[in-house]
């Protein structure tokens, strides 16, 4: 009877000392874990929500983007009406072109009066330049005039030519002096009027400065046309990246306004994950660290990632409301500080908002 209860004894002293060494292994390997790693399983996937807004109003022509769809960059998401702002860009477009003919009418118009006037001058220059050389020969033919009629005189009074001769020869000095008053007479209209013919060339200031106004009519209305193109391109809205059409939030026929949201959607391979570690960790961590993450949708698979940013600022500064403690009564509470870890070879259907827990290699 003893020897089978010291078999039994011997069995569970047996069993105790496996089960005690078997918690004294996993209680040693937790403590080294917990000492060279950092566990955290308030971490969720995320990536950057891209919130396409309409940025005119109208009404939605065609939506190709429907929700769960993938999209190209530059893909057509959504059509807006466009009809008016075709229309507007249409009369900017009528307008400049009548800014334009008035440009080339104004520019015919001053060649026509530069030529004009340069022909005018030219020959009252011509009358003015014959005026001053004939007015030259006739001082020439007064003087010999005048010379002649001394010399008459001086004949007259010696008795050797008659009052006749000496009348004619008077006369003569007469009518030379009165041609040459006539003829200063028209070199005064001719000088008057090469400065009429020279006075035309301000009108030429006149059409230079209607030019000019034209010439900033037509700048204005290019900067409205090209404004109402930014308005015709606005209303077919394309996908900035590549990308999977999280939600909608409009349809075919209904009224946007500008500034509303039309869908949201992100970049399915562009995914992290953000944990929210303890403050009293931080001091351990460093970038480019190792981590493990279980994902709770694949519970079979780790995947591999690393420390890419750790957050300037606690969670609780980004809280909407914020905690005031304006009664003095006090609980501390740690505090996280978000960390993004990237993904190394992420699967394709990870999606933001997936809970994992992360294991971080501080060593």
């Amino acid at each position: 009877m003893r020897r089978p209860r010291l078999v039994a004894r011997s069995a569970r002293l047996a069993v105790i000392a496996v089960v005690a060494l078997a918690a004294l292994s996993y209680g040693s390997i937790e403590v080294y874990m917990r000492a060279t790693h950092v566990y955290e399983s308030d971490a969720r996937v995320t990536a950057d929500m891209v919130t396409m807004s309409s940025r005119a109003d109208g009404w939605v022509l065609e939506m190709p983007a429907t929700e769960g769809a993938k999209v190209d960059a530059g893909q057509v998401i959504i059509r807006i009406d466009d009809r008016v702002a075709k229309l507007r860009a249409e009369a900017l477009r009528s307008q400049i072109m009548a800014v334009r003919a008035d440009r080339s009418r104004l520019q015919a118009e001053r060649r026509m009066i530069a030529n004009q006037a340069d022909a005018k001058a030219r020959t009252r220059e011509s009358a003015v330049r014959a005026s001053e050389a004939a007015r030259a020969a006739l001082d020439s033919d007064i003087l010999l005039a005048q010379q002649e009629l001394e010399r008459s005189r001086q004949l007259y009074e010696r008795r050797v030519i008659t009052d006749k001769q000496l009348e004619t020869a008077q006369a003569n000095v007469t009518r030379l002096e009165n041609t040459r008053r006539r003829m200063d007479a028209e070199r005064e209209q001719a000088e008057g009027s090469l400065a009429e013919a020279q006075g035309e060339r301000d009108r030429l200031a006149v059409i230079d400065g209607q030019l000019a106004g034209l010439d900033y009519a037509e700048a204005n209305l290019q900067a409205q046309l090209r404004q109402q193109l930014v308005d015709v391109e606005d209303r077919t809205i394309k996908s900035p990246l590549p990308a999977i059409v999280d939600r909608t939030f409009v349809v075919v026929g209904e009224y946007v306004s500008s500034g509303q949201r039309i869908l949201l959607m992100h970049n399915p391979t562009d995914v992290w994950v953000e944990a929210n570690i303890k403050e009293t960790h931080l001091r351990h961590l460093k970038i480019g660290q190792p981590v493990e993450i279980a994902v709770d949708a694949f519970p079979d698979h780790t995947f591999k990632g690393r420390v890419a940013r750790i957050g300037s600022a606690t969670t609780a500064r980004f809280a909407l409301l914020p905690t005031p403690n304006p009664s003095g009564n006090f609980t501390k509470i740690t505090q996280r500080v978000p960390v993004k870890i990237d993904i190394i070879e992420a699967p394709r259907n990870l999606v933001p908002g997936m809970m994992v827990e992360v294991k971080i290699d501080l060593r």
